[in-house]
């Protein structure tokens, strides 16, 4: 997703310095015109703005706080964005840490995948600091279609989670939909060409279906990424002590995909492995 995102700043005009740490990752984007810097720390140290996206939180943690992190780059005045789904715990942390340097800090995380990103059609869930989040929004018109701002630091988190509990049901729904269709022997492409058109209609389904009967499981959203989510959701709801069944059913299942299948780095529409396994798989 961050090639998508930093290829549509540069289209913008916006002068972009990039560090990843699989150096390769980066060349799509270092030969559409960013700069490659050697760490995070020497990014922040020449930028004004600081985004960054990555995996898992301690990823997150490693590459704030680390000897070689933003934080050891920082100065006064400056903003840094994390646009990774993580934890509300770290993006709080993340926040008082940077507030006490004096920096500007802002929750970020996206939905909309690997097609999103390259359209700049990303929808943004914010949280932080109001000033921050107000001046950047030019550059999220350029790398989103909608941006919301929901308050304090981990706001973007928790709304990025109603997100995907959202998404954790259309994605077992779409699921199932496939296998039930396929064992009545239904002309797939026909069924989701029925579906799109009546109250069934999903993202999910109109933008992963197709790759399923394409046999395409490369990923618009890794799999083992979807499980942490939909791990720290539930996380997240033990602590509001409320129980969500439908999203703990959606866990287990990636939890298989992930952890049992070892299919970590498909696309989260490789759940319907867990079915065509065992049966017939589609034409």
């Amino acid at each position: 997703m961050g090639t998508g995102i930093i290829k549509n700043m540069l289209k913008a005009g916006y002068s972009v310095t990039v560090f990843n740490r699989t150096k390769a990752h980066a060349d799509p984007v270092v030969e559409a015109g960013a700069t490659w810097a050697d760490s995070a720390k020497a990014v922040t140290e020449v930028s004004e703005i600081v985004f960054t996206m990555v995996g898992f939180p301690p990823d997150v943690e490693e590459v704030y706080f680390g000897k070689t992190g933003i934080f050891a780059g920082t100065k006064s005045g400056q903003i840094v964005v994390d646009m990774t789904t993580s934890t509300p715990t770290l993006a709080k942390k993340i926040s008082k840490y940077g507030t006490d340097k004096g920096t500007q800090v802002l929750d970020a995380p996206v939905s909309g995948g690997d097609i999103g990103a390259a359209k700049g059609t990303l929808t943004i869930m914010v949280g932080g600091n109001k000033a921050a989040y107000d001046s950047l929004q030019p550059i999220f018109d350029v790398i989103g279609q909608q941006t919301n701002y929901f308050g304090e630091a981990g706001a973007g988190q928790n709304a990025k989670m109603a997100n995907q509990i959202m998404i954790a049901g259309t994605m077992t729904g779409m699921s199932e939909m496939l296998v039930y269709a396929n064992a009545a022997g239904l002309d797939l492409p026909k069924v989701l060409q029925t579906l799109e058109s009546g109250g069934a209609d999903n993202w999910s389904m109109e933008n992963y279906a197709p790759r399923i009967l394409k046999n395409d499981y490369t990923p618009g959203f890794f799999a083992k990424h979807f499980l942490k989510d939909l791990r720290i959701a539930l996380n997240e709801a033990d602590r509001m002590h409320i129980s969500l069944p439908a999203t703990d059913a959606a866990r287990n299942l990636y939890a298989r995909l992930v952890d049992e299948k070892h299919l970590g780095n498909d696309g989260t529409q490789a759940l319907v492995k867990l079915w065509w396994t065992t049966g017939k798989l589609p034409d």
